[in-house]
Parts: C-alpha cells; sequence; structure tokens
C-alpha cells in the first residue's frame, strides 16, 4: 500500500517537495502525495497549487494525523521548528525522502533521524543528520560531519570532512565551509562565504575573508516574527 503524504506550505519548498515526491516515485512507485496543508490565510481548500489541491488547514489535519504522513516544507530552520513543535503536539508521522540523485546517502554509514528531506544533495561517508534537517540540490556534505537537527542547507553548498552545524544553523546559497570548522546553534552563514573558523551560535558570518556582522540574543528563534 502507498505511504499518503501531506505537505506542509504551499511556497517554492512545498512545490519542491512534490517534484521531490515524483521523482522518488520513479523509482519505485510507494507514495501518494494527496495535497497541501495551510493555515486559512495563506490558502484555501480546493485551490490547486500545481496539480494537488489545498486540503485544509491544521484543522483538516488533525482529523487525519493518523492516516498520512506528513512533509514539513518550511524552508527557514526557526520557522520550521515552530511548525514541526505544532505537528508533533498533534501526534502526526513524519517521513524521511531522500532523491534518487542521493542514493548515496542511502549507505549504511550515514545515519538520519526523522523528517530528514534531501532534495539532490550528496553525503559522503560517517556522517550523521539530525531530525528535520533539510538538504537541497547539490549540496555535498564531506566525510565525518555531523548536521545537528533543525539545519537547513541551500543549493550550492559545500561542507569540508569533519564539520558540525549546531542546532537550526541555516548556510545559504553556495558557502563553503572549511574542515573542522564548528557553526553554532541558530547561526547563519552568508550566501558565498567561505568560512574558515567557528561560527558563534545565533550569529551570522558572511564573506569569503569572513566576517561576524551580527548578533542575535539566545531564544531569538522562539520569539514570533
Amino acid at each position: 500500500m502507498k505511504k499518503k503524504i501531506v505537505v506542509i506550505g504551499t511556497g517554492g519548498a512545498g512545490r519542491g517537495i512534490m517534484d521531490l515526491i515524483e521523482s522518488c516515485n520513479q523509482e519505485e512507485n510507494i507514495y501518494d502525495p494527496l495535497g497541501f496543508v495551510v493555515d486559512p490565510q495563506f490558502g484555501t481548500p480546493g485551490t490547486m497549487i500545481i496539480d494537488k489541491p489545498i486540503l485544509g488547514g491544521f484543522d483538516w489535519l488533525e482529523n487525519n494525523a493518523s492516516k498520512v504522513y506528513v512533509v514539513c516544507a518550511v524552508g527557514e530552520s526557526h520557522l520550521r521548528l515552530r511548525v514541526v513543535n505544532r505537528l508533533i503536539k498533534m501526534n502526526c508521522r513524519f517521513i524521511n525522502l531522500i532523491h534518487p540523485w542521493s542514493k548515496q546517502c542511502s549507505s549504511r554509514w550515514v545515519t538520519f533521524g526523522e523528517g530528514v528531506i534531501i532534495n539532490g544533495g550528496q553525503a559522503d561517508n560517517s556522517v550523521r543528520i539530525g531530525n528535520h534537517v533539510y538538504i537541497n540540490a547539490l549540496a555535498v556534505i564531506g566525510h565525518d560531519s555531523t548536521l545537528m537537527d533543525f539545519v537547513t542547507i541551500a543549493p550550492g553548498v559545500h561542507l569540508s570532512g569533519y564539520v558540525t552545524l549546531e542546532t537550526g544553523s541555516f548556510i545559504a546559497t553556495g558557502a563553503t565551509i572549511l574542515p573542522k570548522v564548528k557553526v553554532g546553534e541558530w547561526a547563519v552563514v552568508g550566501a558565498g562565504s567561505v568560512i574558515h573558523k567557528d561560527v558563534a551560535p545565533n550569529a551570522t558570518a558572511v564573506g569569503i575573508l569572513q566576517r561576524d556582522i551580527h548578533q542575535r540574543e539566545p531564544g531569538w528563534h522562539l520569539v514570533s516574527d
């Protein structure tokens, strides 16, 4: 029996997840994507997004949580944390999705949590990936690296070996993290940056010659926008 999947969010990440499911089904037809779930202010039930409907809001999901698997298609780490916490309270079931291009990530030397999305990225030997990590296309994760919960890797990121990305860190498009560097929890690395030294928790680091440009207060990710 196919696994019925609903996608939380209708933005670019949500549409990308639908494409990812389609790619997975071309390899092995095991998923049945039903549609999208969003709060009412973001879309009306029945509205078609690409070729799938908005099923309803979180009330719909609460009534159907035991029948489906959930994919949280929220790109930013701190927002994904808030949505996932909401889903956990509803006893939702999460699923891992790995693009066929990323078959190497299925090696027994790569370990996963739950709710992991790998949409065309690659992971080398002895990589540890936590819960609700999102790895985008053309990202490369070097050997012996650790990605903790709610990490987001944008397209084209390169992590060298022995890199540690702590909880909630966000690595923007095309950034490079050099060997043995640690990026602290809820830190942000800017697009195209080359990071050669550790990044403090909650900091934002940018540039080819890395510099920290902003320091948030601890707990910033828990404050509503």
